[in-house]
């Protein structure tokens, strides 16, 4: 169940990212950047100018990460109090390169590790440490790792399981940190926000897993923003651009749920207006305090050959109930265009940006900020996230303002995505009416 989740596409971040690429399990065959096994690690092969996220996540268990080469800005300075025991549940790209990243902070010890495929949760256990008779695979494999013994886990899987994981973990009295997206429908986003008033009332720490409100610019745009420094908000465009993602033409339950081949089934991955924008949505409901209220728009299947049902281009128009309205624009395509994980909100007096990377700003009226150029976030802000998932378990901070914020993320990708798919406006209401679950049958995968 390794989920693949986000990188860089500003010149500079290219570059830093075509120094880092490094992974542990398979050559990747994604374009326009692959993997070849030297060592220990997967090194990058460059074919093309764009580097996406999804190529950038192939090589997530990094060297830097696993091997110990973090910055010193990363490191614990002095032995933290406790260590926690922290369970993998998915160790594919993002899932073991966190797994790194929380041995590396120094509050953390990897006791289990938890994926559909048996060799990943090997390749994970033994770059981390764990004992081979706690690394367990197949559909029960979060049970077993669950009964295991740990404290606290990571639930970085196929989002169409987040749900089912995140929750059987607070039922057994352990934290979660978990990727995002934290679901694939409404049943799965009502239940992620029923798990996360569970894991209060029980006093456990729930911590998604969101980068950009973690940056200290993006922070400042959004607390100027809130401060009236727009003006009447008019409008908000914003952009999730990506390349294509691995559509394989052998479409059984087993095959895809192994590492990335499950991105093109919508049941699985949401779809890209799901899996790959929630950024983005996530960036505009922090941003503007509410999600809206409707939605139209257009999609399709651009790619040749398209094998599963998963679709390359949205184009979707949302509303809010004071009128503002939202274009989101995005698209899995490999058309020369470099990733882009933004967006822009315009007020009647100057107008703002918030970026996964490149700059952040607002511009015009009397809370003009130059701004700056956003800080890493693939690294930092998993980094800063687990300090505070740390601090939170360590503190009994378990509030847990992440989980209702997830939950409405996905709310707000599913009314685009069900909006764009019929062809007509759709209401949110009228979405969560419905609660419509998205079936799909796991007839041939291993138990």
């Amino acid at each position: 169940m390794g989920g693949l989740r986000c990188a860089s596409a500003s010149p500079r971040g290219l570059a830093e990212r075509k120094k880092k690429g490094a992974g542990v399990a398979e050559i990747w065959k994604f374009r326009p950047l692959r993997f070849v096994l030297s060592g220990n690690t997967m090194q990058p092969i460059h074919s093309a100018a764009s580097v996406n996220r999804r190529h950038f996540l192939g090589a997530a268990l990094a060297s830097s990460a696993v091997g110990g080469l973090l910055p010193a800005s990363a490191q614990t300075p002095t032995p933290p109090a406790r260590v926690i025991k922290l369970g993998l549940i998915g160790c594919g790209g993002r899932g073991a390169w966190l797994g790194g990243l929380f041995k590396n902070h120094g509050g953390f010890t990897i006791h289990a590790t938890a994926d559909y495929d048996q060799a990943q949760a090997d390749s994970a256990g033994d770059a981390l440490g764990v004992d081979k008779s706690r690394r367990f695979s197949g559909l029960s494999a979060y049970q077993k790792l669950i009964a295991s013994g740990c404290e606290a886990v990571t639930v970085v899987n196929i989002p169409r399981f987040h749900a089912t994981h995140a929750r059987a973990a607070i039922d057994a009295g352990l934290h979660v940190y978990a990727a995002k997206p934290v679901a694939v429908d409404v049943p799965g986003a009502l239940a992620i926000q029923a798990a996360g008033k569970l894991a209060t009332e029980k006093k456990l720490v729930y911590l998604v897993d969101y980068q950009m409100p973690t940056d200290p610019v993006n922070i400042e745009v959004v607390k100027r923003i809130h401060g009236g420094g727009l003006g009447r908000l008019m409008h908000i465009d914003s952009h999730g651009f990506s390349d294509v993602w691995a559509d394989p033409a052998n479409r059984s339950a087993d095959h895809l749920l192994h590492r990335g081949q499950w991105l093109t089934a919508i049941p699985l991955s949401g779809d890209f207006i799901v899996e790959y924008s929630v950024h983005t949505i996530n960036a505009v409901l922090w941003a503007v305090g509410k999600r809206p209220v409707k939605a139209s728009g257009h999609t399709r299947r651009t790619r040749a050959n398209a094998h599963g049902d998963g679709r390359d281009l949205y184009l979707v128009t949302y509303e809010f109930d004071d009128g503002l309205v939202w274009t989101h624009r995005c698209q899995a395509l490999h058309n020369g265009e470099d990733s882009i994980i933004r967006t822009r909100i315009y007020g009647d007096t100057a107008h703002a940006e918030i970026n996964y990377w490149g700059r952040a700003f607002l511009r015009g009226g009397k809370q003009q900020y130059g701004g700056g150029p956003v800080e890493g976030l693939y690294n930092r802000g998993a980094e800063r996230n687990i300090a505070t998932f740390y601090q939170s378990v360590t503190g009994g901070e378990t509030a847990n303002p992440t989980v209702a914020r997830a939950a409405d993320d996905i709310l707000t990708g599913v009314l685009g995505r069900e909006a764009a798919a019929r062809g007509q406006t759709v209401t949110m209401e009228e979405l969560i009416q419905e609660n419509l679950a998205l079936p799909f049958d796991l007839t041939g995968a291993k138990g």
